[in-house]
């Protein structure tokens, strides 16, 4: 059985005026493994759908409040990859913060946080098919201006 995680790819825009250049996206650090650097996500609970999955893990990871961000309607992306030999999916939506200077909270599963900018967060972002959903994210909100 494939594990399932959900989680959130968080952005906030830095001047109020629309422009690409002003959108940050927020990368955790893992405090385990290979300290490799990720948006909010985790595995669903019994009797929980995605989108709460998704959430909670926001909540529990970087401390924010459903009520501090907006999901952005019309984006929604899964990943497929094997973790240590087992299929793995993992469901993203995208969300923006209300307020660009709320402060994230980290649990003990992270030791580090960054708002980085297109560039920066794919090179953060190891992995190929998270550096081609951020490049994607950027695109979709870039074409919504």
């Amino acid at each position: 059985m494939a594990v399932r995680a959900c989680g959130l790819i968080i952005y906030r825009r830095l001047r109020p005026a629309p422009s690409s250049n002003s959108i940050e996206y927020l990368l955790l650090q893992t405090s385990y493994g290979t300290h490799h650097w990720t948006p909010p996500k985790g595995h669903v609970d019994p009797g929980e759908d995605d989108l709460q999955t998704a959430f909670r893990e926001t909540q529990e990871e970087a401390g924010l409040q459903a009520s501090q961000l907006t999901l952005i309607e019309g984006y929604k992306k899964e990943l497929h990859y094997p973790v240590r030999g087992k299929p793995k999916t993992v469901v993203y939506w995208l969300a923006e913060m209300k307020d660009c200077n709320t402060e994230i909270k980290l649990s003990d599963e992270h030791q580090a946080f960054q708002w980085l900018k297109l560039e920066d967060a794919c090179k953060f972002a190891e992995y190929e098919d998270m550096q081609a959903t951020l490049k994607e994210v950027h695109q979709f909100l870039c074409s919504r201006e």
